[in-house]
């Protein structure tokens, strides 16, 4: 290039260069904001547990107004996985930086139209309303290791088959699991996270279930792993996400908190719960803690941070609006908003179609009639904690495993958590009558699928086994086990844990048990592992399996119907 045009290039270059530098000047504020920041929507559930058509009764609600009695609550209709698609979507349009996440149990304990399918129709849902991330909750393993393992990568049930007549690709979401750990291994059954780059500002997303699990779901279908302490876990990993260049930090946990109040969906009436500690125990350097387990809702701020709850079975979203730094990556604002999944706007046609092609394969199934009941039949507890439910469902388990050939039992025990829901009797479901029980109502009764064992404890043991429902995992919450007909005893409320029950007050059809003679002893598969911290029925002896609970239940029907409700005179309390 020759000099004068040299010097004709350069004076251009420099009024260039200042112009751009006098536009930056007086740029407005705003936009300079702009340029410097970045804003995110993270969209988030939990504790779905397959409900992909609207919830019924209270389950299918939020309180706006919680009234005294006798005056009713202000409610809204909520949930239904057609309308949750909906609402997500118009959120989602806001804002193109969007993150879909859940914190857990969006399969397990769920009804026939997803359970019958061992939940791959859940997973599709959530594939189509393009969820991004699921940390592990405790139902996600209600199933084993194995079947979470196939819900991530897909293939036919290996003992149903793909019952709706197609094949199963997976999730296309990831399961997170940072604090489940194989024994062996050392490694994660999932990710511990995964990280998101959204305009060169790097965002991670940690996951995990809460510690107790193994204390709630089968034991032998978790063999193996570790479930770690939540915030060790979360501690652990700052220091790797620094090096990958992450300051911003999301945790998505299975564990949660309880309000003080049912009427504040977007507030923090004093909520306590397991959540509190977990929060103040972990690294200033998270950001941001969505939540669930507890199936509560509620918008909080603790230890200095946003910790958040969507209810359950899809009747919030959380709505989270995030702004970072491009220069720092670290977080400049957060705004939290619950958000109802309201009934009055336009249904997803896709999840409609979703649900109506496994309702035409599941409908022959779910609407046979199995019997029928005299009135509603209800998880309700006395003040001694026996429901009229519980007293059938163990007068059942007891009447299929009572004779030499299923196991010889004397007396049946049911634990409450598994009882998912009321037999109501006007409830129509299909063609069927009032009073009439259906495969389906059953099923939601009981939806997990136990097979039951017959095992031989002795007088002692049983005594330990009562004990327990006031000790380790059950210390902050009783669980009374529901008992068949011809068992009974007193508890103290006064007594202290570990000596509530005398053992001479145990009858089995009114004798007294002899503290070392032996009695056979009916549970599900879920108690027989110790589920639900009854450690003792691991030392059962001479064990027998029995058929799946819900067949014991449609048999019991089958013979007795109409079903009256139970007489809930087996466990008496005194002070």
């Amino acid at each position: 290039m020759n000099q004068s045009k040299i010097r004709r290039f350069v004076p251009l270059f420099v009024l260039l260069a200042l112009a751009l530098v006098l536009a930056i000047a007086i740029a407005p504020a705003s936009a300079q904001q702009r340029a410097r920041s970045v804003t995110i929507q993270i969209l988030a559930v939990n504790d779905f547990h397959g409900n992909l058509v609207p919830p019924s009764g209270s389950s299918g609600r939020v309180t706006l107004v919680d009234n005294p009695s006798p005056t009713p609550d202000v409610t809204v209709d909520a949930g239904g996985v057609e309308y949750l698609a909906t609402h997500i979507q118009a959120l989602e349009a806001t804002n193109p930086r969007t993150v879909i996440v859940s914190a857990g149990d969006m399969i397990g304990a769920t009804p026939l139209l997803s359970a019958l399918f061992h939940d791959e129709p859940t997973i599709e849902a959530f594939n189509r309303i393009g969820l991004d991330f699921n940390a592990v909750g405790n139902h996600e393993f209600d199933e084993g290791t194995q079947e979470l393992l196939r819900m991530q990568n897909g293939g036919c049930h290996p003992v149903d088959g793909c019952l709706d007549g197609d094949g199963f690709n997976g999730a296309r979401f990831q399961y997170l699991a940072a604090n489940v750990v194989n024994a062996n291994t050392g490694k994660t059954l999932f990710p511990a996270y995964k990280i998101k780059n959204f305009s060169g500002v790097k965002v991670a997303f940690i996951g995990m279930t809460l510690e107790g699990t193994p204390n709630i779901v089968t034991p032998s279908g978790i063999a193996g792993y570790n479930f770690l302490d939540e915030a060790d876990t979360v501690n652990a990993l700052i220091k790797e996400l620094k090096k990958k260049g992450v300051e911003t930090i999301v945790v998505l946990i299975h564990e949660g908190g309880l309000p003080a109040a049912i009427d504040q969906y977007n507030g923090c009436p004093a909520v306590s719960g397991p959540i509190v500690d977990i929060v103040e125990r972990t690294d200033d350097e998270v950001d941001l803690f969505i939540t669930g387990h507890t199936h509560q809702p509620y918008n909080c701020i603790i230890d200095g941070r946003p910790v958040s709850s969507a209810f359950s079975f899809g009747r919030i979203v959380t709505d989270v609006d995030m702004t970072m730094s491009r220069n720092t990556g670290e977080v400049e604002s957060i705004t939290v908003n619950n958000v109802i999944v309201t009934r009055d706007v336009p249904k997803s046609n896709w999840m409609t179609n979703l649900i109506a092609e496994y309702n035409a394969v599941a409908a022959p199934l779910a609407n046979r009639v199995i019997g029928s009941i005299t009135a509603d039949i209800t998880r309700a507890a006395n003040p001694a904690g026996e429901s009229a439910l519980g007293d059938v469902i163990a007068d059942g388990q007891l009447e299929a495993t009572d004779d030499p050939g299923f196991g010889d039992a004397v007396v049946a025990f049911m634990n409450p958590g598994g009882i998912r829901a009321d037999l109501v009797y006007a409830q129509i479901s299909g063609s069927e009558q009032p009073g009439e029980v259906t495969y389906g109502e059953m099923f939601t009764v009981q939806p997990f699928g136990n097979s039951m064992v017959t095992l031989t404890l002795t007088g002692n043991q049983i005594d330990t086994l009562l004990e327990q429902q006031w000790l380790g995992p059950n210390v902050a919450a009783a669980k009374i086990l529901q008992v068949s007909e011809g068992f009974s005893y007193t508890w103290s409320t006064a007594a202290a844990a570990g000596s509530k029950v005398d053992i001479a007050s145990i009858m089995i059809d009114g004798v007294a048990i002899n503290p070392t003679g032996t009695y056979r002893v009916t549970v599900n598969s879920f108690l027989a592992d110790g589920g639900d911290g009854f450690y003792v029925l691991r030392d059962g002896t001479d064990r027998l399996g029995g058929e799946v609970d819900t067949d014991a239940f449609e048999d019991y029907f089958q013979a007795h119907s109409p079903v009256p409700p139970g007489p809930q005179n087996r466990i008496t309390v005194a002070p």
